[in-house]
């Protein structure tokens, strides 16, 4: 399957998640996430979480709490 091919099979779905503000790149940070929960719930501060991820993702601190802002955020896609 050619890119081409793969970007018209699933179009309607990538226009749904482009509108809501959706990041393709962030499919690549949902184990970072759910790590950040995961450490989250279980008290520890979020100073100490974010530098275990930067340490453990190789991810910068700032793009971190970036990622985390977004991934919390509510979506905003329109009902078709």
């Amino acid at each position: 399957m050619t890119y081409y091919e793969m970007i018209k099979l699933n179009r309607l779905s990538l226009d749904k998640l482009s509108s809501g503000g959706f990041r393709i790149d962030d499919c690549k940070y949902i184990e970072l996430y759910e790590e950040y929960l995961r450490m989250y719930r279980s008290g520890d501060k979020v100073t100490y979480i974010v530098a275990v991820l930067h340490e453990r993702y190789g991810v910068c601190e700032r793009k971190i709490y970036d990622i985390v802002k977004r991934m919390g955020r509510n979506c905003t896609i329109d009902a078709v």
